[in-house]
């Protein structure tokens, strides 16, 4: 039988090869979730750089807030994030939620970014 490990890696792997021959190019949002953080970056997969980060780590965010692990810290990350894709000159992304549900901080994130200006 499979560790929770092993199966969350599983749905990571699943999700990625998904993303990988349905965005055509595009560059990558990835999402890292921690229990008391989380993570941005915007990934260009085919020259294997990363173009911006943010994380509830920085100080210009993790001032302003209780904690890093609710929904409000992931909208303030994904504000953050689509302005500094944006200032890369990043417009278009595919949003890669790795093995995560589409709910809660995730969701928080993306609908911030969305409202950022990025478009996925």
């Amino acid at each position: 039988m499979a560790t929770p490990k092993e199966l969350f890696e599983r749905r990571k792997r699943r999700n990625r090869y998904q993303l990988r021959h349905k965005s055509h190019g595009r560059i990558r949002l990835s999402v890292f979730r921690s229990g008391r953080n989380i993570y941005a970056q915007v990934i260009d997969d085919a020259k294997g750089v990363t173009l911006a980060a943010a994380s509830t780590l920085e100080k210009t965010v993790k001032g302003d807030l209780k904690t890093g692990a609710d929904t409000d810290a992931a909208a303030q990350v994904g504000k953050l994030i689509s302005a500094r894709a944006i200032e890369a000159g990043v417009r278009e992304v595919v949003f890669d939620r790795g093995a995560y549900l589409f709910h809660g901080r995730v969701k928080a994130l993306a609908d911030a970014a969305r409202d950022g200006g990025l478009s996925f």
